[in-house]
């Protein structure tokens, strides 16, 4: 015999969210080592426009800012699309193709391009799987709860 408990219409949406937050701190700490191995294994990083190299907490800072947009995006798709996990996979994987490009077009030497082309999908790796699945177990039918 199963019971069921009323939650708030929103309490999907709320564990979406923790759920990208522990997410994004997965992919900062993911990509900011892979950055640092990459660093160890001779990769410089250096961008040439300004000639500066990319620090490694820079690498954080990028991965935690695109992700948290990544986050709004899934919680604003689970709330008002009908299809959110599917909306929000192929707008996530569209975007990360776009991410892709830069690197190659920023001048950067091939190691280095590479590198940043290899952390852009890494952090895509922890986060897509991550928000697609939680949205995907939306239950519409039910104002936004999760299916149990």
């Amino acid at each position: 015999m199963s019971v069921s408990v009323p939650t708030h219409p929103n309490h999907g949406l709320l564990g979406l969210a923790g759920v990208g937050l522990a997410a994004t701190v997965a992919a900062m700490v993911t990509t900011t080592l892979a950055a640092a191995l990459a660093g160890a294994a001779g990769v410089d990083f250096e961008i040439p426009e300004g000639g500066e190299a990319i620090p490694l907490a820079g690498f954080s800072v990028v991965t935690g800012v695109f992700s948290v947009v990544g986050v709004v995006l899934a919680v604003v798709l689970g709330r008002f699309s009908a299809r959110p996990a599917d909306r929000f996979l192929w707008t996530a994987v569209a975007l990360t193709a776009i991410s892709l490009v830069p690197p190659f077009v920023c001048g950067a030497a091939s190691a280095t391009a590479a590198a940043l082309v290899v952390l852009h999908l890494v952090a895509a790796a922890v986060m897509v799987p991550a928000l697609t699945w939680r949205l995907g177990r939306l239950d519409h039918s039910r104002d936004g709860r999760m299916l149990d």
